[in-house]
């Protein structure tokens, strides 16, 4: 079954949400085995409706529901060569990127490539998928990324105008069958449910959103993505007018997914989008 035709409806499957306890939780970055090597706080799996959205996906937008699929072929022939990817797929993502915003800059600051085996994980230092649905950047860690990654002045007159983190999220093995990718629309998600979870980094801290649960959540997934579609998420953005600013996400198993299924191999790229110049 290809993408173009893999509906599959809904399904129902365990979400990984955190338990406000009040204490804010911390999570770390991976080991040399790709798992984390430290996470505190309280999660609580639950089952939630997750739903198809090719059949809707010409009418997502990344200012309304947060996320958006696009047919995007890539000239990458091996995405574990990372002269390859900072090469070649960072200015293809930096096209993409203005091209669906309408930003004047954007900006690749890094990427992360992930798989389901643990083996290749070790051997190859990826990191595993995250199943605790979260939110890659917060009110506050948006703008810092820019202010740790340029110069002071420039920082401060780019964050005078819109500015946000948009994510490119794409298998570089085809069609995804394990560990997909679901998504949470924007609109359902309410201030109160983002929790504020310190991420420690080898030289630095930042901070992420982490999703306390809510039944008013509406969770979606694109079944079988393929090598040239890529799923661009918001994870920031500074304007205040009722758009998508924050898009949770995380991995799911789902009930579907057949024994002998190869396992995930994806990568995630992180951008800043800039509106205005400096």
């Amino acid at each position: 079954m290809n993408a173009q035709n893999a509906t599959r409806g809904t399904v129902e499957a365990y979400l990984t949400y955190t338990v406000d306890t009040g204490v804010k939780p911390v999570t770390g970055t991976t080991g040399a085995d790709g798992k984390l090597r430290h996470r505190s706080g309280e999660f609580r799996e639950h089952v939630m409706t997750i739903r198809d959205a090719r059949p809707r996906r010409q009418a997502l937008s990344l200012d309304r529901e947060g996320f958006v699929l696009v047919d995007h072929a890539t000239r990458v022939r091996d995405f574990y060569d990372t002269h390859e990817i900072e090469s070649v797929y960072y200015p293809e993502v930096e096209r993409l990127v203005k091209e669906q915003t309408g930003a004047a800059r954007v900006l690749v600051f890094d990427h992360t490539l992930r798989t389901g085996d643990e083996a290749t994980r070790v051997e190859k230092s990826l990191r595993e998928p995250v199943k605790v649905v979260h939110n890659d950047y917060t009110e506050w860690s948006g703008p810092q990324r820019v202010r740790d990654l340029l110069p002071a002045a420039e920082a401060e007159a780019l964050l005078e105008h819109r500015m946000a983190v948009v994510q490119v999220w794409r298998p570089i093995r085809d069609p995804v069958l394990s560990s997909p990718l679901a998504i949470c629309d924007a609109r359902s998600v309410r201030p109160g449910d983002l929790i504020a979870a310190e991420r420690h980094h080898e030289n630095r801290v930042g901070e992420i959103y982490q999703l306390a649960f809510n039944p008013a959540h509406r969770w979606y997934w694109f079944p079988e993505m393929q090598r040239n579609e890529a799923l661009m998420f918001k994870c920031y953005d500074s304007q205040k007018d009722g758009r998508a600013r924050f898009t949770a996400h995380g991995s799911f198993d789902d009930p579907a997914t057949p024994a002998d299924a190869p396992v995930r191999e994806s990568i995630e790229v992180r951008t800043l989008a800039f509106w205005g110049s400096a």
